[in-house]
């Protein structure tokens, strides 16, 4: 058992409004400069949609990820021989148009203008060829649904739902979205470490944040084309490629990264976690229906002697031993197993973990059975006809997360590889919580049911107000629990080990002479 330390990190959907802070905050932090003008380390798309780039989805189109071959796995568009091949010419790159042609405004036409009839107007300049253009997208063009017809309806995760289903999720008073914030997810098994060429990208033995050492990249792209999430990204200006560090020196610092600190609905959490090394490659490996169970099988618990006896023995501090153990990701994705991992298909193992939506019930018309109800309505409403009225009622408890607005099926496509049972055992401990917590603060719930409800989820009703609390009521120690860095001794391992000998393949250390 090799056990290692990853920085991870969890985003909670019921609680992100879509107020884009956290892109701004990275935007003027690292990526307001030549070249870097398109990029966003962190986005936030609405779904559904197609995303930033532009159905970065659809491997089928960029070719990113890992795909099983037999035993093993390889990348689906690069490694040695299909890197060698389009090294030169690499057809599964995303264009400019795929994210968009960034731009600013001529303000000067607002002074300069001469006088005249019309109001002037600040004309959209290119920020790449400094010329007129007409803009066309931007980087959340389709925010909020604003351009269902070509965005949200050409959402790849739709591919294997009904046309009914499809349908039933534009229909004007059943339509729903919901935000998707994205930044690297600093896999444990990165695409974009194993396509580069020049060996630039790397992971850090003492956290696992993935870098890419602008010193040693030649811009060969194949990160680009690797990363199934599209998170790598090319500076046309400097001619290297560039990604999100998640705030590496904030977090030496004890801070927490710039889109999380600054996040308005504090959904953001992150903390460490330990995991097996020696099992990458079989969990990667494995098959498709079962690649989130060995995900979550791979991450050890923390208070367990084997485990951290290991740990210690593999260099890991006692600082972020016991940062492990208070870890806000490791109760939602481990102990309360209410988070996964976003497409898990790709295969490289992310570590950026998600608590799904609970999102609205359906209401359906049904036939009026009380018609004292309809007469209490206001007089707009009595303009529908006497015959229907809306039903939003259930029978059971569980009977609204089939009625849910967006089909589990789609949800699944995103969080779980396409298995719906995963995310429906989610979104019935969500509801579990809320029931509970109605019970507690409302009173007016059967007892014997809400007592039901949480055994059926596996739940106590203290792991439910401990849900609830980190959830809702968290301070900002209890959402990033940040451990000491330990950079010195990291530095001291590499001047002993050997740069170059002593790495891994996953850009740890081979056997490590001093702790990290």
């Amino acid at each position: 058992m090799d056990v290692r330390s990853q920085v991870s990190m969890l985003f909670h959907l019921d609680k992100c409004i879509g107020c884009h802070t956290c892109s701004i905050a990275c935007k003027n932090i690292w990526t307001d400069r030549k070249g870097a003008e398109y990029m966003w380390w962190n986005n936030v798309e609405t779904k559904p949609g197609t995303g930033y780039p532009t159905k970065w989805e659809d491997q089928d189109i960029y070719k990113g990820g890992w795909e099983k071959s037999g035993k093993s796995i390889s990348l689906i568009g690069s490694g040695k021989l299909k890197g060698l091949v389009n090294i030169f010419h690499n057809p599964h790159l995303p264009v400019i148009d795929d994210y968009y042609e960034p731009w600013t405004y001529k303000y000067s036409n607002l002074i300069e203008a001469p006088a005249q009839d019309d109001q002037p107007t600040a004309r959209p300049i290119s920020l790449i060829t400094g010329k007129p253009i007409e803009i066309k997208a931007g980087p959340n063009w389709d925010d909020d649904l604003s351009g269902s017809p070509d965005y949200a309806r050409k959402d790849p995760n739709l591919e294997n739902l009904s046309p009914a289903e499809q349908e039933a999720m534009f229909q004007l008073e059943k339509m729903a979205f919901f935000y998707l914030p994205r930044i690297c997810n600093h896999c444990l098994n990165p695409a974009c470490v194993a396509s580069c060429p020049s060996g630039a990208i790397y992971k850090r033995g003492e956290d696992g944040i993935v870098l890419i050492n602008q010193k040693v990249c030649r811009a060969w792209r194949m990160c680009v084309t690797a990363c199934p999430y599209k998170k790598s990204y090319y500076n046309w200006s400097t001619g290297k490629s560039e990604k999100c560090i998640l705030c590496y020196p904030r977090i030496e610092s004890g801070i927490a990264p710039a889109c999380m600190h600054s996040c308005v609905g504090r959904i953001r959490y992150l903390g460490v976690m330990l995991y097996d090394a020696d099992r990458i490659n079989e969990v990667a490996s494995a098959d498709v229906n079962n690649l989130v169970n060995s995900q979550l099988s791979m991450i050890l618990d923390p208070f367990d002697e084997d485990v951290i006896a290991s740990a210690k023995e593999n260099g890991v501090a006692d600082s972020t031993i016991k940062a492990a153990q208070d870890s806000p990701v490791y109760k939602f994705v481990k102990e309360w197993g209410i988070a996964l991992p976003l497409h898990p298909e790709f295969r490289t193992l992310p570590m950026l973990f998600y608590v799904p939506p609970l999102l609205p019930v359906m209401a359906s018309l049904s036939e009026q059975k009380n018609k004292e109800q309809l007469d209490k309505l206001d007089p707009i409403a009595k303009k529908w006809d006497d015959d229907w009225l809306y039903d939003t009622s259930t029978e059971e408890l569980w009977g609204t997360i089939d009625d849910a607005r967006f089909p589990l099926q789609y949800m699944a496509n995103m969080f779980s590889a396409g298995d719906t049972c995963k995310v429906k055992d989610i979104m019935k401990k969500l509801m579990a919580v809320r029931i509970h917590r109605r019970d507690k603060t409302v009173g007016d719930l059967d007892k014997e049911n809400v007592k039901k409800t949480l055994k059926d989820v596996n739940l106590s009703a203290d792991s439910a107000d401990d849900i609830y609390y980190l959830t809702s009521l968290a301070k900002f120690d209890d959402r990033f629990v940040i451990p000491p860095a330990h950079r010195e001794q990291a530095i001291e391992m590499v001047e002993n080990t050997g740069d170059v000998k002593g790495s891994s393949g996953f850009g740890f250390i081979e056997k490590p002479a001093r702790g990290i």
